[in-house]
């Protein structure tokens, strides 16, 4: 039997933060015919040269068309196709739209998904990537000047230019997610100097799994005595104030200790057929494709928290018609108190009944 709707995923994180990547391997464990991929960089209002003029950033709300987002989004949450507009990264510019049909899930990423309530509502899960900035720099130097063109010096300019709106506008949408991932360097090394992007494949990883969304059972990792000097560990914590469970994996993780995990979170997923460790957890060194075991437990964790929503998705509740709501408002003689106010409490609405539900479902 078909399901009512698509599960939805957000990703969002800085330029360069590992979006794309992780998507990647999230494609390949759900299986490319079932998932839809959605980039929010596509919606910028200007290319690079246009922005160049008017001085704005690719990171500021203004420089992109979010109302066109949410409407699209919620096209895409009730199972209906879009023309998405396309951004080429290697050019810098707007080119052909295209027609995109949501197939079970939907993996949304970019830069400002969270930034309104309205778009907020519409994912199923949220993840935001948080790997510490002077990773994230050497990250984006590597890929800017080997895909895109820049110079070193053009990148590290770019770098500064972007910082008040990395820090008013794509920081703070880390407060609205239900998993927060942060690839970091060990921390026996805190005090060296920062790893060349090279040795990604030996970062440490700490997942924040909030209480907004069910969360695999992994109490094997703190069953019985275990060394606390284990490579894969959870714990139990505080971020930004409010209690959350942490998933610490180290980069010198054995390939048991990650087949273990595997296996635990597999067993959560009869809809899937097991997939070796190594058939995803990949990424691109310049041109050389590495693997890391972290960031496939990473993927594989994100894909059953959609598998998850996706057996549940008919007891879960709609998110607000928001586009309606707006049409209403501009009609005459349209509803009474459908104002902007009201849109903005429906969308927040939706949001709390459905992290309502997550609780629920979780007692």
């Amino acid at each position: 039997m078909r399901k009512s709707r698509p599960i939805i995923l957000g990703i969002v994180g800085d330029s360069a933060a590992g979006k794309t990547t992780l998507t990647a391997g999230l494609v390949r464990v759900l299986g490319p015919e079932r998932v839809t991929h959605v980039c929010t960089d596509d919606y910028h209002k200007y290319d690079r040269q246009e922005r160049a003029k008017v001085g704005i950033t690719a990171l500021h709300p203004d420089c992109n068309y979010v109302d066109v987002m949410e409407l699209h989004l919620e096209r895409l949450y009730y199972g209906e196709p879009i023309l998405k507009p396309v951004y080429e990264h290697s050019t810098g510019t707007l080119v052909r739209p295209e027609y995109v049909k949501p197939k079970e899930f939907v993996i949304v990423e970019g830069l400002l998904g969270y930034s309104t309530p309205v778009l907020r509502q519409f994912f199923d899960v949220k993840v935001f990537l948080d790997p510490p900035e002077e990773l994230r720099r050497q990250w984006k130097v590597k890929r800017d000047t080997t895909k895109r063109g820049y110079t070193e010096e053009q990148v590290r300019a770019e770098l500064e230019k972007r910082e008040p709106d990395s820090r008013d506008f794509i920081r703070p949408q880390r407060q609205h997610a239900d998993i927060v991932a942060r690839f970091h360097p060990p921390a026996a090394a805190a005090g060296a100097e920062a790893p060349a992007v090279a040795a990604a494949a030996d970062l440490d990883v700490q997942l924040v799994l909030r209480p907004t969304i069910p969360h695999p059972d992994l109490t094997y990792l703190t069953d019985g005595a275990r060394d606390a000097g284990d490579a894969i560990r959870l714990e139990l914590g505080r971020d930004d104030g409010r209690p959350a469970d942490f998933l610490r994996i180290d980069g010198r993780c054995t390939s048991a200790h990650a087949e273990e995990l595997e296996n635990a979170i597999w067993s959560h997923m009869p809809d899937l057929r097991p997939l070796r460790g190594d058939q995803f957890g990949e990424y691109l060194d310049r041109t050389a494709v590495r693997h890391s075991s972290q960031l496939a437990l990473t993927q594989l964790m994100l894909a059953y928290h959609l598998l998850r929503r996706y057996r549940d998705v008919g007891q879960l509740p709609l998110a607000a018609p928001v586009s309606l709501l707006r049409r209403l408002q501009s009609v005459p003689g349209g509803v009474q108190g459908v104002t902007p106010a009201a849109i903005a409490a429906a969308a927040a609405a939706g949001v709390a009944a459905a992290a309502a539900a997550a609780r629920a479902h979780a007692d």
